[in-house]
């Protein structure tokens, strides 16, 4: 049996060949990336793992023996799941391996907007020492961290923030605060009240693109917006204009609408902004992790088991 691994995160699938090798599989990877390519390895794979790399409609139908198509990660906005259930594959993630990553990470782009570290950092590169910025530096303690989903990650960066002396509210469609003493708002009033807006929320149709000029607008001119979830829920030429005209006091994103993001735009380079690489997953422990993890759910469909986080239960009505 062959399995294709689409793309990874880290240095090289020699953890995943060993393991399926144990089991006899064979280990089929990708050089590109892009539809064509994709559809035309799976034509005799019988399982599927992908990373970041799209695995679309006719990537699915091009593998008629895929038992299964396997997210190495925890968001499933680049596979057609809907497609896959029809076809009877099971599409499973790792929902769980890197919420303290993430969490730590949204805890760091807190300090370093509200210390403005990276800010006084470039001026000291430039020679230049001094400390008085606008708008002014304040005391953390105090201020409103509005956390816009309340899943794992958000309820991590909850636990932390109340240690460091944050007032911590929510918004969540549902308004569950899963029995934490999290303050659950509307949309709007967390906008309007929040010093940090941390966003915790799945890609999807809906929420495409939900934080644009409307929402940017709602917020104090003094905070900052953060994003560690996925790219599309900003709209970028929104958040560009919103930094350029002051209405909030600048952005830390870890994640973009499309990555890599074009690095020649000067947008990338304004000081009140502070960008990572889509690493906010990555720890040593996290990436072991999340490689045995999905690995082991691929083995588990292809030995006829039910694997550990099935995302489309419905598949085994059929």
């Amino acid at each position: 049996m062959k399995v294709l691994l689409t793309d990874r995160g880290w240095e090289d699938y020699e953890n995943e060949r060993k393991l399926l090798g144990e089991y006899g599989y064979e280990l089929v990877t990708a050089d590109a990336t892009d539809e064509d390519s994709l559809a035309e390895l799976a034509k005799d794979v019988q399982a599927i793992g992908t990373c970041w790399a799209q695995v679309t409609r006719k990537v699915i139908e091009s593998a008629p023996d895929c038992k299964t198509v396997v997210r190495y990660g925890i968001g499933l906005d680049n596979i057609d799941v809907a497609r896959a259930t029809e076809l009877g594959m099971v599409v499973t993630n790792v929902p769980d391996y890197c919420v303290i990553e993430v969490a730590e990470h949204t805890l760091g782009f807190i300090l370093a907007c509200n210390r403005r570290i990276v800010q006084l950092n470039s001026m000291m590169e430039a020679g230049k020492f001094e400390r008085m910025l606008k708008p002014p530096i304040v005391r953390l303690s105090g201020q409103t961290l509005g956390l816009i989903g309340f899943g794992r990650i958000a309820q991590e960066v909850f636990t932390r923030a109340v240690g460091l002396g944050l007032k911590v509210i929510a918004h969540t469609p549902s308004g569950n605060n899963h029995g934490l003493d999290c303050e659950m708002v509307s949309l709007e009033e967390l906008l309007k009240r929040s010093d940090y807006v941390s966003l915790h929320s799945p890609l999807t149709p809906e929420t495409n693109h939900l934080i644009g000029s409307e929402e940017l607008k709602k917020m104090k001119p003094t905070s900052f917006l953060l994003n560690t979830s996925r790219g599309g829920l900003v709209d970028t030429a929104a958040l560009e204009q919103a930094i350029q005209e002051q209405e909030i006091a600048g952005a830390a994103l870890d994640v973009f609408e499309q990555e890599p993001p074009d690095l020649s735009d000067p947008f990338w380079k304004e000081e009140r902004l502070i960008v990572t690489p889509h690493a906010a997953f990555i720890s040593e422990e996290s990436l072991e992790d999340l490689r045995l993890r999905a690995t082991r759910q691929i083995i588990q469909v292809l030995q006829g088991e039910k694997p550990d986080n099935v995302v489309n239960p419905d598949v085994y009505k059929k």
